[in-house]
């Protein structure tokens, strides 16, 4: 299983194409860009990992996790595989890490395409994330993956997938780093706020969002504005998880940008 500063990651596409890291959201698992990784694949060299704490990678955390924690993670998976500069997609939490390492580290991201992503905390995402914490401690790790589709998809994609999420619901069940780290993951990016700092990014930046994401709302990357190089587009239709609902339009939104 390969496996670089603690973290399980994937390569796809040719070996000396440019690098693109994918930078999966709160599940932590590189397997949630499957959607992407193909046609992604035909013009990078796409390292997809599992984040810190979750999945296949090393599953112990900080007491107190932060995003730059994820970022520095990032920059670890680099070093160890000898890459001075990548592309980053990062959805989500991925995102917010994508955006910490721009900060920390300008030299080490060529682009940067943050999805459904936020500068600085947003209240509804927040009593989102309040909820479900809610459901985890309560219900336990079931209940909190039961509802989770409702966070991510829009619902006439739910009832029409509904038999491939409750397939799925054991595969999670078996891979859920547990209460403990999901509250930590959740606290880091719940603090996570570079509302006053956008200015000093000066990685080209795109902010894709959904506007019926349902767990952060699309005006959230409109504050991205502000950042000297960034641009923003927005999917009509896909909620949080938008890659997935409606990869074709993705791909070639984020391709689009990567190229440009």
């Amino acid at each position: 299983m390969p496996d670089a500063a603690g973290l399980y990651y994937e390569v796809h596409g040719p070996d000396h194409a440019p690098a693109l890291i994918l930078s999966p959201g709160l599940g932590g698992s590189a397997g949630y860009w499957t959607p992407n990784v193909g046609a992604l694949a035909e013009r990078f060299r796409v390292i997809a990992y599992d984040h810190r704490g979750t999945g296949r990678s090393q599953r112990t955390l900080p007491d107190v996790l932060r995003v730059d924690d994820l970022a520095d993670d990032i920059a670890g998976l680099m070093d160890a595989l000898g890459i001075a500069n990548a592309d980053v997609i990062g959805h989500a939490a991925g995102g917010v890490a994508g955006l910490s390492l721009a900060l920390r580290y300008p030299s080490r991201v060529g682009r940067l395409v943050v999805v459904n992503g936020w500068a600085q905390p947003d209240p509804h995402f927040l009593r989102c994330f309040e909820t479900r914490l809610a459901l985890l401690r309560s219900g336990g790790a079931e209940a909190y993956l039961r509802a989770q589709p409702l966070f991510l998809y829009p619902a006439a994609w739910i009832s029409a997938n509904m038999a491939a999420l409750d397939a799925e619901l054991a595969h999670q069940l078996a891979a859920f780093p547990g209460r403990e780290a999901m509250e930590r993951r959740i606290a880091a990016l719940a603090g996570f706020d570079i509302g006053d700092r956008l200015g000093e990014l000066q990685t080209p930046l795109l902010a894709l969002s959904a506007t019926d994401d349902m767990l952060v709302p699309h005006t959230a990357s409109e504050a991205f504005a502000a950042a000297p190089n960034a641009a923003t587009a927005s999917m009509s239709w896909g909620g949080h998880a938008c890659n997935v609902t409606d990869p074709a339009t993705f791909n070639r939104l984020t391709l689009n940008f990567l190229r440009s």
